[in-house]
């Protein structure tokens, strides 16, 4: 990740400078009003990012209840200086439709954010993301780790929680009806 701007910008003002011809197919964040590019995470982060994106989905439309949206949507996470973060999946239970869904970046939080790590990722950063995402209102951010195939659960004023590969990550109460065996995420549909 690296610094791409000079001069610090609004959240409004970064969603005018990502939408420029120069900056398609390239991925940023706004931390503390500085662009910062993120590298391609690779094939395996996107298919772990397809396939959360596809159980919340089911679990959605099964429920009748929210709707997940995908590809680093963007989330204002601070303001002046202003920070965007783009989690990579995001759960919403709003009254926001299709119609009257918001355009640019959501000024509310999600009810649940899914930060996937990829191979670039620290730690630190990681943490930081998962901090601004907590204390905007987030319910819950699920950090999602394809090498060791687990998830770590955080929610603000507790210890995460982490779910291995070989059991049952639960909704709790931001969903409560939501319960998926973790291996689900790690796997193609043949299973494996």
């Amino acid at each position: 990740m690296s610094t791409i701007t000079e001069q610090t910008m609004t959240a409004e003002e970064f969603f005018q400078w990502v939408q420029l011809p120069a900056n398609r197919g390239r991925r940023f964040e706004l931390v503390h009003g500085e662009v910062v590019e993120m590298p391609p995470a690779g094939k395996y982060h996107g298919f772990v990012c397809g396939n959360v994106a596809r159980i919340l989905g089911n679990f959605a439309a099964a429920q009748s209840v929210g709707y997940v949206c995908t590809n680093d949507a963007g989330v204002i996470v601070g303001r002046d200086p202003d920070s965007v973060r783009g989690p990579d999946v995001t759960y919403y239970i709003d009254d926001e439709t299709a119609d009257n869904m918001q355009r640019k970046y959501a000024q509310r939080p999600p009810v649940l954010a899914v930060e996937v790590v990829s191979p670039t990722d620290r730690i630190n950063d990681i943490m930081l993301r998962v901090t601004q995402l907590l204390a905007q209102g987030v319910a819950a951010v699920w950090v999602v780790d394809p090498e060791a195939r687990d998830i770590s659960i955080c929610r603000a004023g507790k210890e995460p929680q982490l779910v291995q590969a070989d059991e049952h990550i639960a909704g709790g109460t931001e969903l409560p009806e939501f319960r998926c065996a973790v291996a689900e995420f790690f796997a193609t549909p043949a299973g494996t």
